[in-house]
């Protein structure tokens, strides 16, 4: 399975795909890059403060951002609406994704600047403990 499309690390973001609503032509686009010391999220986040969005790690690995915010309300009684293209309401969106094992959970940043959130995980680089383990083979359990 690791050689198909939905092998890791893309078999979350297809098998359980991100929730977008009421983004008004955005899409909240997302880059995925991986450096030799990190992997980094950068995603459109337009009109979010960061007050507004909420990063988190759960069940260990899964990386969920999550954002909410509510229009200003300029709906005065003797208002009269023109053109509403940004959308009205409350705007929100979440993503889930799946961290690879070699990475800092305790160590990630996020910041919000532009529009652009970004999320830097760093990997873990130290070397990993070999998982062969020799069992000793006795004449008597």
């Amino acid at each position: 399975m690791a050689d198909s499309i939905f092998g890791y690390p893309f078999r979350r973001m297809f098998l359980s795909p991100p929730v977008f609503r009421e983004w008004s032509g955005s899409t909240a686009l997302m880059d995925w890059l991986e450096s030799p010391t990190s992997h980094i999220f950068k995603i459109n986040v337009p009109g979010f403060s960061k007050e507004d969005i909420k990063v988190q790690v759960d069940e260990g690995n899964i990386l969920q951002i999550k954002g909410e915010v509510s229009k200003e309300d300029s709906n005065a009684k003797d208002a009269v609406w023109h053109v509403a293209e940004r959308g009205t309401g409350k705007r929100d969106f979440s993503r889930e994704i799946e961290l690879p094992e070699n990475v800092k959970v305790d160590q990630i940043k996020a910041q919000v600047e532009n529009g652009v959130l970004t999320i830097v995980v760093p990997k873990d680089t130290t070397p990993k403990p070999s998982k062969v383990r020799n069992v000793h083979i006795s004449s008597k359990l």
